[in-house]
């Protein structure tokens, strides 16, 4: 029997809710693991996560964490000290072996699922531009569009969601932006429910030749896993806006 696509959001090193979710699942044999990017950091057991991504042969989309790991990696040893990433992502990449490192370089910035119509970015996508034209700051941290259209940082506020006004096909599956419910629009859906912060680890699942469906429908893949714990708390998760 062939397998599902089981993409999930961004799991930041819970690695115990990334077990249940996918026990929940009956993940198995023939099923293929898609992740959104942001596997790492805050969490508990990043290396933990990273381990079980290269042991199902997941396919990581890179998260800005990701890219944070893979500055660490390029940089020459007496430079390292001087780059903008935490101590935490300093202590991850002293501890990863070359397997793990096998997993985040060869990370990508999206992933076309063409049977599904479905393509996962880890942050979002200036709409109207083709995706090779979309620059790797954005894919891997936009939140909102500004007035003129262009990409924003800014987590919540007047600006609005950029899924609001994305267009497809194909159906972008996003994660990046931690709300406390999924975000349903039209031609886009984000899936990262803050598992980290105490919010809930969230999975899409589609079947063989399962074509993404739109808005409110999507509701009917979804899978959530709550958090075990706050594992790193940055107050109260917002709702999603358009």
């Amino acid at each position: 029997m062939t397998g599902r696509t089981i993409v999930v959001g961004d799991v930041h090193g819970c690695r115990a809710e990334l077990d249940a979710l996918l026990d929940r699942l009956a993940f198995g044999l023939g099923d293929r693991l898609v992740f959104v990017g942001d596997l790492v950091s805050r969490g508990p057991d990043s290396l933990g996560v990273i381990a079980l991504a290269r042991s199902t042969g997941a396919h990581v989309v890179r998260g800005n964490h990701e890219a944070k790991l893979l500055a660490w990696l390029r940089a020459k040893p007496e430079k390292r000290r001087d780059l903008p990433i935490s101590k935490h992502h300093a202590q991850i990449a002293e501890r990863m072996t070359e397997a793990d490192w096998s997993v985040v370089v060869q990370s990508t910035l999206w992933f076309d699922l063409p049977e599904h119509d479905l393509r996962v970015v880890h942050a979002g996508v200036v709409p109207g531009v083709p995706i090779e034209r979309q620059e790797e700051k954005n894919l891997l941290h936009m939140r909102c569009l500004t007035p003129k259209g262009e990409a924003s940082e800014e987590k919540w506020g007047a600006a609005p969601l950029w899924g609001v006004r994305y267009e497809g096909s194909p159906h972008v599956v996003f994660g990046h932006n931690a709300l406390s419910v999924v975000q349903l629009h039209p031609w886009a859906t984000g899936i990262d429910t803050g598992c980290v912060y105490g919010g809930a680890l969230t999975a899409l699942v589609l079947h063989e030749g399962e074509r993404m469906p739109r808005g409110a429908a999507v509701r009917e893949l979804l899978h959530q896993q709550r958090a075990f714990a706050v594992h790193f708390d940055p107050g109260k998760l917002p709702v999603a806006k358009g």
